[in-house]
């Protein structure tokens, strides 16, 4: 059984299983003291970024939990307000209207997944919303950041690039891009082709429309040797069943949308190497965030470590960085205009650090999983 049936049939994708003492799905109001302060946090449960979404609400849950146990900020609590979307624009626009509408809600954290993160950026782009979108799993590089936005993860350039760039000893001259189904072409093709372009790489576009198992055994001898996937963790398994009676090898490159290691329950093909990337350090990496992060979430959850729910970790713990360093009394005014300075942070070995674009994303690291179906970096 896949992740995303498993997750359904387990009831945790609806509002009415929210289950506090589970720790991680949460939606509406959380119970809010007049002290406290309200971070909100706007996720995407479709069935398209579900597998996402999960993962990196563990985290910053986890995070702010831990938070709070040690004082939360100045001695205030803070309330985690996370609001589950399905993904439409009307469900998007109602979240944030609901988080808006609440007077203690100082800050936008972590927002998930990146069509999500894109929407409620380009709505407070043009909204003139006043209230910071911090640290978003925001993966689209063509997307301008304006000055109430504060990207802290690297985007698909970055990731694409970091991942070609070790292939190129295998003189990689053409690339192919594989969609899941068409609504990742509608959104990323153009992304893609721009990417690909300014890397000076042919691009060859194929595009899922049902089984994608399908489209990888219609691949022909002729198609490139390495594949940029974009899609989530069970459409690529999928994908690499479909490509187990190829003759040709190939090597495939996921971005942080992908788990190898749900991947590999799921039964993905052993035969074709897959790279993943992730804009965030190895969850088993010794640096002092990762190894708050592994104990919190121990201590917290019955979870394994996973790159997206160390991300949310990472996005919470920003946050709270943040918020900790306004010396003003806290207000939406008074916060955005503490994360409008973008001061270099060091959380524990990830430096964040803005630059002219208004983002801070060019930390990549990235796994493979070989033949044999080790994971490897």
């Amino acid at each position: 059984m896949n992740r995303r049936h498993w997750l359904r049939r387990a009831g945790l994708l609806t509002a009415g299983a929210a289950a506090t003492t589970a720790g991680w799905a949460q939606p509406g109001k959380p119970a809010a003291s007049s002290r406290s302060l309200t971070v909100a946090q706007l996720v995407d449960f479709s069935e398209a970024q579900q597998d996402v979404s999960k993962d990196f609400l563990i985290g910053s849950r986890a995070a702010w939990q831990d938070i709070n146990s040690r004082g939360g900020i100045r001695g205030r609590p803070v309330a985690h307000l996370a609001l589950e979307t399905d993904g439409t624009a009307a469900s998007v626009r109602s979240a944030l209207n609901e988080a808006l509408a609440n007077p203690s809600c100082l800050v936008l954290s972590g927002s998930v997944g990146d069509l999500l993160a894109s929407q409620v950026a380009a709505l407070s782009r043009q909204d003139g919303l006043n209230i910071a979108h911090a640290a978003p799993w925001l993966q689209n590089s063509s997307l301008e950041v304006d000055g109430k936005t504060f990207p802290i993860f690297a985007a698909r350039q970055e990731q694409i690039a970091h991942a070609l760039k070790n292939l190129s000893v295998m003189g990689v001259k053409v690339l192919g891009a594989v969609y899941a189904s068409a609504r990742e072409h509608a959104a990323y093709h153009l992304e893609v082709e721009r990417i690909a372009a300014s890397m000076q790489l042919q691009l060859q576009s194929f595009q899922g429309t049902g089984d994608v198992r399908l489209l990888g055994q219609k691949l022909t001898t002729g198609t490139p040797s390495v594949l940029l996937f974009v899609g989530g963790t069970p459409e690529l398994a999928q994908f690499t069943q479909g490509l187990e009676k190829q003759a040709r090898q190939r090597y495939i490159v996921a971005l942080a949308d992908v788990n190898l290691q749900t991947l590999l329950q799921m039964g993905a093909a052993r035969n074709t190497p897959i790279i993943a990337t992730q804009p965030v350090p190895m969850v088993n990496a010794a640096l002092p965030v990762v190894r708050q992060y592994r104990e919190t979430l121990a201590r917290l959850f019955d979870e394994p470590p996973t790159p997206l729910s160390l991300a949310g970790f990472i996005a919470a713990r920003y946050t709270f960085e943040v918020l900790g360093g306004i010396d003003a009394p806290l207000s939406r005014q008074s916060v955005l205009a503490g994360f409008q300075q973008r001061t270099s942070l060091n959380l524990g070995g990830f430096h964040i650090a803005f630059d002219a674009r208004h983002r801070s994303g060019t930390y990549v690291t990235q796994s493979m999983m070989t033949l044999d179906g080790r994971l490897i970096g």
